[in-house]
């Protein structure tokens, strides 16, 4: 009997192909905010550690609803070394229209670190999450809702990875979870 089609593994191994779904790395397009929506929960429900989030300002992302916040809160629940940063190249819109968000980055202070680039990369238009180095959503040009999610893409994550710590260097801390008001 044959068990269906199979890979080989690094040690040559023949693995039944339904064993390593979960594993095989996965892209698909999207063209419409729902669709980005979508790729966004899909990303999200994937365990990790770091999530990295680069955004103009985060108002597509809908950080204010309660379902994104959850998401974000069950992320930074499932351990003490989970960690969300997020740069932008403005912050009024977390601060002034999020305050579920601000909340969460009260709560979640020691998780959670805000910061917005420096003028000189402002110019950057794309959009994207990573999340740790194996799953990313990316937009190419922020106000468009079209982009691609990546599952199980250690390449092109990495390599997103890399492009958020360009930017995260070419920031600044702007939002703090304090009450004092001080960034």
């Amino acid at each position: 009997m044959n068990p269906g089609p199979t890979t080989m593994t690094s040690d040559t191994s023949p693995v039944p192909m339904s064993a390593r779904n979960e594993a095989l790395p996965g892209y698909q397009r999207f063209d419409n905010m729902a669709d980005y929506q979508l790729a966004v929960d899909k990303l999200l429900a994937n365990p990790g550690r770091e999530l990295r989030l680069f955004d103009p300002d985060l108002a597509s992302l809908r950080a204010n609803s309660p379902e994104r916040i959850a998401q974000f809160e069950a992320f930074l629940a499932t351990g003490r070394m989970q960690r969300l940063f997020i740069a932008l190249h403005d912050t009024d819109h977390l601060t002034r229209h999020c305050p579920r968000m601000m909340n969460l980055i009260q709560r979640y202070g020691h998780a959670i670190e805000v910061r917005r680039t420096h003028e000189e990369i402002r110019h950057a238009q794309d959009a994207f999450m990573v999340l740790d180095h194996s799953h990313y959503v990316r937009r190419p040009v922020a106000k468009y809702f079209r982009g691609a999610i990546g599952i199980h893409d250690d390449t092109e994550a990495l390599a997103m990875q890399s492009r958020f710590m360009e930017i995260w260097s070419a920031s600044y801390q702007a939002v703090s979870g304090s009450t004092s008001g001080l960034a």
